[in-house]
Formats: C-alpha cells, structure tokens, sequence
C-alpha cells in the first residue's frame, strides 16, 4: 500500500533520534512538511540535514516533503508555545502532531522524588498536553486531524519498579481516550502507539552504560520477544504513517501495541 500524506503538515516531538527521526523521515518521504524539535540544536541540525539529503536522493513515488527543524524543550510551557509558533511561520498549519519526546525511567518506588516524578510528567504527559491544546482548535475548524501519542507497553502492563515511566504513560493512554471521543466528530483522530523493544537512540546508550556491544545487547532484549528479535524504528514509523494517513480514517481512540507479541495485555 503506497500511503500519501502529500499537502499534510506535521510536528514530531523528539524528531532529532530514534523513533522521532524515523516517523519524520517516513512522513517526509510520503509527502508532508515536517517540523521536528528537540533540544540538542547539533543533533537537530544532523537530522534535518539528514532527512532533507534522503528526501533529495529519493526518485520515483510520492512528492517528498520539506522538514525543518527547532530547538526546544518541550517540559517548559514556553517552548512548546515557541515550537508551535515556529512550526505555524514555517508551514502555515498543523494537521498531524506526533507527542515522541522522551525516554523511559524507571526506579525502586522509595527512591522517586517528587522532583522526578514531576519531571517526567512534565516532560511527556504535559508536553503533549500543552502541544494537543495548541494544534486542536485549527484541526477542528479545518475537520481534519491525527494526533499520534508515542508511549509504551508498561502503559497497559506495568511492571514492578517502573515508575515513572509507566504511570506516565498510563496518563497518557487516558489522555488518548479522552482526546479521541471529543476530536472524532469533527474528523480529528486521536490514537496511541505502545513501543517495545525497538531498536533506537536509547538502547544504543544503554548499551554504552552497561559497557556491551550494541547486538549483544539487543540480541538480550529479544530472548523476551514472540516474535524472536527487537522492531525496527522504520516499522514503527510505518504503523505511524497509516494512521497518519487517509487510510486510517477510521480508526479513533486505539492503544496498538508495537511489540512482536511482547506485552501480556492486548
């Protein structure tokens, strides 16, 4: 299926590595202007030279999109104000927000502050919050949006000593259900994507820390895996895209597990 998202605008939120930069390639590549953010301007910088060289590079297909970049710290209410109005000057319009930024962490209960719990729910709950809020009055009046919430499986299974990633993200499977049953009747449609074990930015310095080659690593990450190996972020991307897309229409309030069979719960 050949997907288009050929005169869509999009933002990604923590487009600079990992699965961020995929989508906004594989969003790019289909069509659309992208703005993605993150806050290292060197590694943003990077991306979209990146992005812009494979789009160039690319014959054949759809048109390829513009992507486009800026520094900013999504925890911070002025900065997403900063993102969406430097996104707005660039292209004018939003139709699809993609909430990507951040990184699981997770620890012992006792040992969580209020200050690092706070700062996780700022810096994925809130960030999408405060950036939803943003594009969805013009999504509305257009009758056209996707909204694409970026979490993880813990949302919906959480594990022992996962806090605060996981009750972040079950915020944010909520937010999606809400979201998806006041956007639906004007044709914006909000859904959620739960990661696995995909091979990203975050598992290549896990690996770093734990001193072990980056495929050792993630040949020991998918001894939990059905499936018998980690996702690519390029699959991941793709899911993103159809519903992103015309082709996901229909589809409203879901939290789709992208795991290989990885996660006890549907």
């Amino acid at each position: 299926m050949e997907i288009s998202l050929a005169g869509r605008t999009a933002i990604v939120t923590g487009g600079s590595k990992g699965l961020g930069y995929a989508i906004a390639t594989r969003f790019v590549n289909s069509g659309a202007d992208v703005m993605i953010c993150a806050r290292g301007r060197e590694a943003l910088d990077a991306a979209v030279a990146s992005i812009a060289a494979g789009a160039a590079s690319t014959k054949g297909g759809n048109a390829r999109g513009k992507i486009a970049g800026v520094a900013g710290d999504v925890s911070k209410a002025d900065e997403v104000k900063r993102i969406y109005d430097e996104a707005m000057k660039t292209f004018g319009k939003v139709d699809i927000l993609v909430n990507n930024a951040g990184v699981s962490r997770a620890g012992a209960f006792e040992t969580l502050t209020d200050e690092r719990m706070q700062e996780d729910l700022d810096q994925k709950l809130f960030a999408a919050i405060r950036m939803t809020r943003l594009v969805w009055p013009q999504m509305k009046e257009r009758r056209w949006g996707r909204v694409i919430n970026v979490l993880n499986i813990g949302a919906k299974a959480p594990r022992a000593a996962s806090a605060p990633t996981s009750v972040t993200r079950a915020a944010g499977m909520a937010l999606t259900k809400v979201l998806a049953g006041e956007g639906a009747p004007h044709n914006v449609l909000v859904n959620a994507l739960l990661v696995g074990i995909i091979e990203a930015d975050q598992h290549v310095q896990s690996a770093k820390r734990a001193n072990i080659p980056i495929d050792e690593y993630m040949a020991q990450r998918a001894k939990t895996i059905p499936l018998g190996r980690p996702g690519k972020a390029e699959e991941f991307a793709n899911i993103a895209c159809f519903l992103a897309s015309e082709q996901g229409g229909f589809i409203a309030g879901t939290a789709t597990n992208v795991d290989g069979g990885m996660s006890s719960v549907v």
